[in-house]
């Protein structure tokens, strides 16, 4: 049955004012709910925010503005009606299918999120910055404020998170546009190209953190991280690598924390604590890696 505040999104858009609608869930969502609304042969999506998303970082009105620059490059979707006292978003809908870690997995889909990558970079700056180390302080605040749990011995890695950051500095980019928050969900494939959605952790920040982060969430191994680099830039470059393989590491010692937060707080139904113990235990099995080891003096070059 929809809720209360469900109905109230519905009958406050203009779009489809005075039209019979059918609205059902979109699944994938972790933090928002997401809504396939059809009216008179039109399909849309609707965003309506999750419960104590701030708590999170997230900022609606950066998602609003950033989603519309994303827009602009032809890879995010457009957004054709904005509720802000209701944080509602109304958007394009993307015909074709979501992407899933199995259908990235080749060098030609890995060639195809670079070119996607390239294309969003190029937007226009978006509303605000993003840094995962500044976050991950933010976020430990949180934690401490709301008396929320998190994987034992947590802090007693942040000498080796300040090692990575330094590491990182050393070959920094501009920071570009990006989304920060790559699920391989948030991937749809139109026919011509793979847009990418949700953006309501997007913020300016190094283009390494996207490459890094999708792979991750992709489950890349190191040949795949490999053809996305070289795709992205167009050459070898292995000190850019070496950070990008630092990055993906920084989005499950981040995301642990944002699923700890989650499990506090969100009303969706998922085991947001599965999910923070997993990625931590996945970033702790890398840290006592050789390869991170080499990651770090690559970095640095």
């Amino acid at each position: 049955m929809q809720s209360e505040r469900l109905d109230e999104a519905v009958s406050r858009v203009a779009l489809w004012r005075g039209r019979q609608v059918e609205v059902s869930p979109l699944s994938g969502g972790l933090t928002n709910e997401n809504y396939l609304v059809e009216a008179a042969g039109e399909r849309y999506v609707m965003r309506v925010p999750g419960q104590s998303t701030e708590l999170l970082s997230i900022d609606r009105a950066n998602e609003v503005y950033n989603t519309k620059a994303a827009a602009a490059t032809g890879i995010g979707p457009r957004v054709l009606e904005h509720i802000p006292e209701l944080d509602v978003m109304v958007l394009e809908f993307i015909p074709g299918p979501t992407m899933s870690a199995e259908t990235l997995h080749s060098s030609h889909m890995a060639r195809r999120m670079a070119e996607s990558f390239r294309r969003l970079h190029s937007a226009a700056p978006f509303k605000q910055d993003f840094n995962m180390f500044r976050l991950i302080e933010y976020y430990l605040r949180i934690v401490d404020e709301h008396r929320v749990t998190i994987p034992a011995g947590y802090r007693d890695r942040l000498p080796v998170v300040a090692e990575i950051e330094s590491s990182v500095q050393a070959g920094a980019l501009p920071a570009v546009p990006c989304h920060n928050d790559l699920l391989c969900e948030n991937f749809i494939d139109d026919g011509s190209a793979l847009r990418i959605v949700d953006y309501e952790l997007s913020g300016n920040n190094d283009p390494c953190f996207d490459l890094g982060n999708t792979a991750q969430e992709a489950i890349f191994d190191d040949d795949l991280r490999a053809a996305l680099c070289d795709a992205y830039f167009g050459r070898e470059d292995p000190q850019q690598l070496a950070r990008m393989n630092l990055f993906a590491l920084m989005s499950d010692v981040g995301w642990t924390l944002w699923g700890a937060i989650q499990a506090k707080i969100s009303t969706i139904d998922y085991d947001f604590a599965g999910y923070y113990t997993a990625r931590w235990e996945r970033a702790l099995n890398v840290m006592e890696t050789d390869r991170f080891q080499i990651w770090l003096r690559e970095a640095a070059g």
